[in-house]
């Protein structure tokens, strides 16, 4: 009789939704204080870092975009997203995902919550997408906070891409607002990440630094000299493929690349976290996390999902070298220098020229041609010529390269001095930062890179 009426009672019982249970755990994760205060300095503080940088006399020039802070309030917005790739996103990961289940551990409240809605399934879509939410109001944040700050500040004028071609101010807004985009798949991949290491590892400290140390881990590989197929492979190369974004035409195949790596990452570790979640004792009050089920549920997975995908990107695109040649180096420096010529041209008031009629080469070596011309180093050296309508002689400048992993290049101006010698030109309005003196770039790493 008894059983009789506790099955009534369970058959009875109404379930609760998810929409409800998510309601219940997003109002949950804001009203804690961490989580508040990041909403605030997300929303706030881009855009105050931005404004004040962009009056500055000094500006960060050895960060990508850095030295046009003072041309175009778009250059702040990616000044902002390249420390967020580096920094910023993981850490936010870290604090609302890698901490979302593991603060039932530390108070002890998974058996009022499963009282409460009933089914382990419909807590961890709830607590998944509660952090979801959160995860992406903090990064729309940041990209609206830093993108107003600086066309408040400095205006909404146009952008010098990373091969030297001018951006109309729509297209440049256009495209760091799918910069922003883009990053949202590898700070999804870590927040997936989050989600596994804050149900595998409990209440241990271990599960909310997963998704700094997973960066931080994939930082330090891309500063190694390893094969461009094993860069792609890995999630962290989309928090710098967006540069390509920045060409023309766009260097579309890094970055596209990156975002299915990334997207795969995250609904693998998604995934998971799921499994091992629906199988962890939500009876044992002292329960710290499964040391064995974690490696063979979390992190033997993850392993193998990141061979194969260093094998499917290896076969797709069969570049295991540096992806850094002399040829690609030559052609990037050419392509920058002739753009920013004809800007540093207009800025002087002297007949207007085309690229086709300066027909720009450069000449680039490596450690004075001691050793060969491909891969990383800050010890590439470029000779630069181009010619003038009307004028016998062709023009030569010096300049020093210092050429990253990631293809990205800095290029500073070693003479003639008229040329880019000097930081800043006067200009019939006034004194102007001189483009030439020193400019970015980026090598395009694949040899056959999508086009856009």
């Amino acid at each position: 009789m008894t059983e009789t009426i506790a099955d009534d009672i369970v058959a009875g019982t109404r379930r609760v939704p998810v929409s409800r249970a998510y309601r219940f755990e997003l109002v949950k994760l804001v009203s804690q204080w961490r989580i508040r205060l990041l909403v605030l300095a997300c929303w706030i503080a881009p855009a105050l870092f931005v404004a004040a940088v962009s009056q500055q006399s000094t500006l960060p020039s050895d960060t990508l975009f850095g030295r046009w802070m003072h041309a175009t309030g778009w250059a702040g917005s990616l000044v902002v997203l390249g420390f967020a790739g580096t920094w910023a996103l993981p850490l936010l990961a870290s604090v609302v995902a890698g901490d979302v289940f593991a603060c039932e551990d530390r108070l002890g409240t998974w058996r009022h919550l499963l009282v409460a809605v009933r089914s382990p399934r419909r807590i961890f879509a709830a607590k998944a997408l509660a952090s979801l939410t959160v995860i992406l109001l903090l990064v729309a944040g940041l990209a609206c906070s830093s993108a107003a700050g600086g066309v408040v500040a400095v205006g909404n004028q146009p952008l010098v891409g990373l091969d030297g071609h001018l951006l109309t101010p729509a297209d440049a807004g256009g495209r760091v607002l799918l910069a922003w985009v883009c990053v949202l798949a590898p700070t999804l991949a870590l927040a997936a990440i989050g989600l596994l290491g804050s149900v595998a590892l409990g209440r241990s400290p271990m599960g909310l630094l997963l998704p700094a140390l997973v960066a931080l881990a994939m930082q330090l590989a891309q500063m190694l000299p390893l094969p461009v197929a094993v860069r792609l492979a890995l999630p962290g190369y989309a928090f710098t493929a967006w540069n390509g974004l920045f060409t023309s035409p766009a260097q579309l195949g890094p970055l596209l690349i990156g975002i299915v790596v990334s997207l795969v990452w995250a609904a693998t570790a998604t995934v998971l976290a799921y499994l091992l979640f629906l199988r962890r004792d939500f009876t044992n009050l002292s329960y710290d996390g499964s040391g064995r089920r974690a490696i063979t549920t979390g992190l033997l997975p993850l392993a193998g999902l990141t061979a194969l995908t260093v094998a499917v990107v290896a076969v797709a695109t069969p570049s295991m070298g540096s992806g850094i040649e002399q040829d690609k180096v030559q052609r990037s420096v050419a392509t920058a220098f002739a753009h920013l010529y004809r800007i540093q041209t207009q800025q002087l008031n002297r007949p207007a020229v085309t690229e086709a009629h300066l027909r720009v080469t450069a000449a680039c070596n490596k450690s004075g041609g001691q050793v060969a011309p491909q891969g990383a180093g800050n010890d590439w050296r470029c000779v630069i010529t181009w010619h003038l309508p009307g004028v016998e002689a062709a023009g030569t400048a010096i300049y020093q390269l210092d050429v990253a992993s990631d293809g990205r290049f800095v290029a500073d101006g070693d003479g003639p001095k008229e040329v880019n010698g000097y930081f800043l030109v006067r200009t019939p309005t006034g004194d102007a930062p001189n483009p030439l003196w020193q400019f970015d770039g980026n090598v395009e790493l694949l040899d056959t890179t999508l086009k856009g």
